[in-house]
């Protein structure tokens, strides 16, 4: 099971644990680089829903960046929690200067601006950030921040004035650091984990491998500690480009799983597609099925994309995936209440549901939809197979028997589809509550809603997505 959900913002502690900060799953965990043991410091069950950035200030209190509510929290050294504002739009980089607080927006014509956790007005720095993110004091006591969308980087005084051009022609800039020694460090959310190293106006590439860089800090001894919004983990840094993995990586979701005829798992990852070879870039993947050697993923931000071509958009958060015999994709699309089809046109296959979430086909081809306020219909004939479910989501078919994983009872249920008996197949599922989740906001991608898949490998065993885990449920099915 993966210790962290993604990995985001990172920062030294004031008792020396680097502090991570977990966008998807909602909390902060503390780590202890020697023992490398790790303790949650911030828990997903309180105020902070998705943190993405954070930084300490003179007297030891924790800064947050709750990026999705738009708020920005102070965690006082007693564990006490207050709100320094609410009128952020998408904050995410953060940075402390003393007792001073420096905030920017990750959105096109976003804005850096000083906080007063006393209650002050906000101060404006800055506007017209393109994708601000991770920033930092300068040795020459600048704030740097990048540009996410035009890869540069930017300065400007603490006190105001026109912003600075620092470095263009950044790759994929995502984080501002410096090193120990005063040396600019800029990190690359692309998939080659490239550092960019910038010393009296002289550049060095650094190639870490690390996949979606985040963030980074740097210890006492000046060695570099680096995050990954996509695989998680803490991996150290060496100077040449070699990593040493502290804290292991894992899966940011997961959400789909599908197996194809050989027994190849793979795993919708929200970032990225896992898969036997190895993990691909694939940004917001949510549903996926393996059919007729292609992959096909649903985004709940709208697209249904078949090994990376994309078959349809602005749906309204397609869910589950499934082929027809026909090569259709079949597709729960949840904030539409329907099933659509996708060939060469999308039409409706059927509509009036509350939130279908999946969908699937019995070996008549039969079409089955799990709606996650309680029922699994049978769509051909209209017939409500099971009802008085407790959030039904993955669904999967095998023989006789419909699988269906009722979220709300953490279990996986099998129902037999002539007789309608039903029996637990697995019980304690590791299902964390759902949070309140924004799917976009402002125009940005926000937190995607919970997709528990499930699929049914050739030998009768069944995958389901965990938190952090996917689980393989062995079963003897005739």
């Amino acid at each position: 099971m993966s210790l962290f959900r993604g990995s985001n913002g990172i920062a030294f502690g004031p008792d020396g644990r680097l502090y991570v900060a977990e966008y998807l799953g909602g909390r902060i965990s503390a780590v202890d680089l020697a023992t490398t043991q790790v303790e949650i410091a911030v828990p997903a069950d309180g105020p902070v829903q998705s943190p993405d950035d954070l930084a300490f200030g003179a007297d030891g209190s924790m800064y947050i960046t709750d990026l999705v509510p738009g708020r920005v929290w102070r965690r006082d050294p007693h564990g006490d929690y207050t709100l320094v504002s609410d009128e952020v739009k998408v904050p995410n980089g953060i940075a402390c200067v003393g007792d001073r607080l420096f905030v920017n927006e990750m959105r096109v014509g976003g804005r850096l601006l000083e906080l007063f956790p006393d209650g002050r007005e906000p101060v404006v720095l800055a506007e017209g950030l393109m994708l601000g993110n991770a920033m930092q004091l300068g040795p020459d006591g600048c704030l740097y921040y990048p540009h996410m969308l035009t890869n540069e980087v930017f300065r400007i005084p603490l006190d105001g004035g026109t912003p600075e051009l620092v470095a263009e022609d950044v790759h994929e800039p995502v984080a501002v650091r410096f090193d120990r020694e005063g040396v600019l460090m800029v990190l690359s959310r692309g998939v080659d984990g490239i550092v960019t190293r910038i010393d009296q106006g002289q550049r060095k590439i650094i190639t870490t491998g690390v996949m979606c860089l985040d963030n980074a800090a740097f210890d006492s001894d000046n060695r570099m500690y680096v995050s990954s919004y996509a695989s998680g983990g803490i991996a150290e840094v060496h100077p040449d480009g070699r990593t040493r993995q502290v804290v292991p990586e894992g899966l940011a979701g997961p959400y789909g799983v599908t197996v194809d005829t050989g027994g190849a798992v793979y795993t919708a990852d929200h970032y990225r597609v896992v898969k036997p070879t190895g993990p691909e870039l694939a940004i917001f993947t949510h549903g996926i099925v393996a059919a007729n050697g292609q992959l096909h993923v649903t985004s709940q931000y709208g697209d249904v994309r078949t090994d990376g071509t994309t078959r349809a958009s602005g749906l309204n958060r397609p869910m589950g995936i499934a082929v027809r015999d026909d090569g259709a994709l079949v597709v729960a699309e949840a904030g539409a209440g329907r099933v659509i089809a996708i060939d060469t046109e999308v039409t409706v296959v059927a509509s009036g549901f509350t939130s279908p979430m999946d969908v699937a086909f019995d070996a008549e081809q039969r079409c089955y939809v799990s709606d996650e306020t309680g029922a699994v219909h049978r769509i051909d004939d209209g017939v409500a197979i099971a009802s008085g479910l407790a959030a039904p989501q993955g669904l999967a078919v095998h023989g006789d028997e419909l699988f269906v994983v009722e979220v709300g009872l953490h279990r996986v249920l099998a129902i037999h589809l002539h007789t309608g008996e039903r029996r637990v197949v697995a019980a304690d599922l590791p299902l964390s509550p759902e949070r309140p989740r924004e799917l976009f906001v402002h125009g940005m991608p926000g937190c995607p809603r919970r997709f528990v898949g499930l699929a049914v490998a050739p030998d009768g065993s069944l995958h389901v997505s965990g938190d952090g885990t996917v689980l393989r449920i062995p079963q003897e099915i005739g």
